[in-house]
């Protein structure tokens, strides 16, 4: 049977790849510490699961919704839009989607031609990349290096900009850094967008979930010259524990989102009828619990940070939201004679039983991204067994 060159050149999710390969080990009784899954390891709130359970029982949800979401739905986006970026947007200029991966698949079909070019900072998402190839377009990617905290300037994106590069992708705060742009340095990059006529795709999914005082500034919200060169990326997965769901969400240029629209209504048809309704109550009801959520994050990254920091050859910035370390091993690898962190990350599994991520798959060949989205006691066993692993890799 025939398969596509393009799916023979798409290399296939590392952190998905990661998680399987931990759900089919503790599937066969080993005692796996697994760090690699990008979810909350919390179970979604009563309240949404309420709000769930009654839009089912009143018969609403068993039908198709509008391709671009239901106008209840689209109605909390735009409100909350108001409270925190302070932007006031038309129902016209919301879409929702199946999940915010799904978000960014759309907009790249819709704003991508062959040969177009998008600014990627490294490290980055996994997906980042090859969803804008299988748009056609070719990524190009800049190194935030880390003693830059892992963020680049605008004379970074100015040596790569071409007559070809039609956007910039930003995420702050990071998967898989951590690490939040202050609002001078997005503002730079803002005027740099409006200035060259980019438009910025800014993946704002983790701006909830910052720790230790920090604040994770909305570039949409900086101007609105600004706001109106961005579109934004967002969804309910990761402040509200609710991955599972796939709820996500784009705002901006009622011509882009009118092209994502038309993207769904030929793809998915809409969103989960029944999410949606779940949806909206997470975005307008009750927040305490995604206040309690935070502050356990809060707790797991400032025990475990220092911890692992002090393990025998890595180095590591402290992140300032999301629920990720991206430790550098570059030393750790040198060590124990290793030349691949990916050989380097499936000999802890094999060996210690601890499950990370390569930093292959963001952009980062010396780095390995661990999850804190779970519990306390397995993440101090887990920097036990890797120190003990290093360690041991030296003999």
């Amino acid at each position: 049977m025939k398969i596509s060159k393009r799916i023979k050149k798409l290399e296939p999710s590392v952190t998905l790849a990661a998680t399987a390969k931990v759900r089919e080990l503790k599937a066969k009784g080993v005692n796996v510490i697994g760090l690699t899954v990008g979810e909350p390891d919390f179970t979604t709130p009563d309240n949404i699961e309420n709000a769930a359970i009654e839009a089912i029982k009143s018969g609403k949800v068993s039908f198709y919704t509008a391709a671009a979401g239901t106008p209840e739905l689209k109605d909390a986006i735009i409100q909350v839009t108001k409270r925190d970026y302070e932007l006031d947007v038309e129902p016209n200029q919301v879409i929702v989607t199946s999940g915010a991966k799904f978000a960014l698949y759309a907009l790249f079909q819709t704003i991508l031609d062959e040969g177009d070019e998008v600014i990627i900072p490294t490290p980055y998402w996994v997906s980042y990349g090859e969803q804008v190839r299988m748009a056609e377009g070719v990524p190009v990617f800049v190194e935030g290096k880390e003693e830059t905290d892992y963020k680049v300037t605008v004379d970074q994106l100015n040596a790569a900009l071409t007559d070809k590069t039609q956007a910039l992708m930003l995420n702050s705060p990071s998967n898989p850094t951590g690490m939040i742009y202050t609002e001078e340095e997005l503002r730079a990059i803002g005027e740099w967008a409006v200035e060259n006529d980019i438009l910025v795709v800014s993946d704002d999914i983790y701006a909830r979930l910052v720790y230790n005082g920090k604040h994770a500034p909305y570039l949409a919200s900086l101007s609105d010259e600004i706001a109106r060169q961005t579109i934004i990326i967002n969804g309910v997965s990761k402040t509200f524990a609710m991955t599972g769901w796939r709820i996500g969400y784009a705002i901006g240029n009622a011509e882009i989102i009118k092209g994502m629209t038309d993207i769904v209504s030929q793809s998915t048809s809409n969103p989960t009828a029944v999410s949606q309704a779940a949806a909206v109550e997470a975005l307008l009801g009750d927040q305490s619990t995604v206040r309690e959520m935070r502050i356990a994050f809060e707790e797991r990254l400032n025990t475990i940070y220092p911890k692992v920091a002090a393990l025998p050859g890595v180095t590591l910035k402290k992140p300032q939201g999301a629920f990720y370390l991206f430790p550098n091993v570059k030393e750790a690898m040198k060590m124990g004679g290793y030349d691949n962190v990916t050989t380097w990350v499936n000999d802890l599994l094999e060996q210690e039983h601890v499950a990370l991520v390569t930093g292959e798959g963001f952009g980062a060949p010396e780095n390995v991204r661990m999850s804190y989205s779970s519990s306390m006691e397995d993440l101090e066993e887990a920097v036990v067994r890797i120190r003990r692993f290093i360690e041991n890799s030296q003999k």
